[in-house]
């Protein structure tokens, strides 16, 4: 990249050596001591006020974002009441905790499984809320095996 050989204020003709002329500096002595350690920067400066103002009118005109929604099942076993406030319901998280953890290991429920062709050619194992159901991967696919083989019987449990 070519340097100035002359000042861009007077056009004194500069006789930077070394370093200092690679640096690409327009000004003569006289001229930078005149104007200022600004006049040097004057041109950096104005691209960064350009950059500055640019992306904040970028972020001023863009669009607010749309609310979000969530969507669930129709037979989740969520419910549709609202959230009690913190304070009320710390004796109720402790029971439903406690409640959530027997019915876990104590499962009396009979399950589902997909049963859709998967890639592989065998039948999907994920589990569904219905018999007849598909995950979320098999939505439409028939079942490969009969409706009363994608039943998951519950073990019995031993105490």
């Amino acid at each position: 990249m070519r340097t100035a050989n002359y000042c861009a204020e007077c056009g004194e003709r500069l006789t930077l050596r070394g370093w200092r002329a690679r640096l690409g500096r327009k000004l003569c002595n006289h001229c930078a001591q005149r104007l200022g350690a600004f006049a040097s920067f004057r041109s950096l400066i104005g691209v960064g006020l350009i950059a500055v103002a640019a992306f904040a009118i970028g972020k001023c005109s863009r669009p607010e974002p749309p609310p979000l929604i969530i969507q669930r099942a129709a037979n989740s076993p969520l419910s549709d009441a609202p959230v009690e406030p913190s304070g009320a319901a710390q004796p109720n998280r402790a029971a439903t905790y406690q409640s959530n953890q027997t019915a876990a290991s104590v499962s009396n429920e009979e399950g589902y499984i997909c049963g859709a062709r998967t890639k592989k050619g065998t039948p999907c194992h994920r589990r569904v809320h219905a018999p007849g159901e598909r995950c979320f991967q098999h939505k439409g696919l028939p079942a490969m095996v009969p409706l009363d083989k994608l039943v998951i019987k519950p073990k019995e449990s031993t105490k």
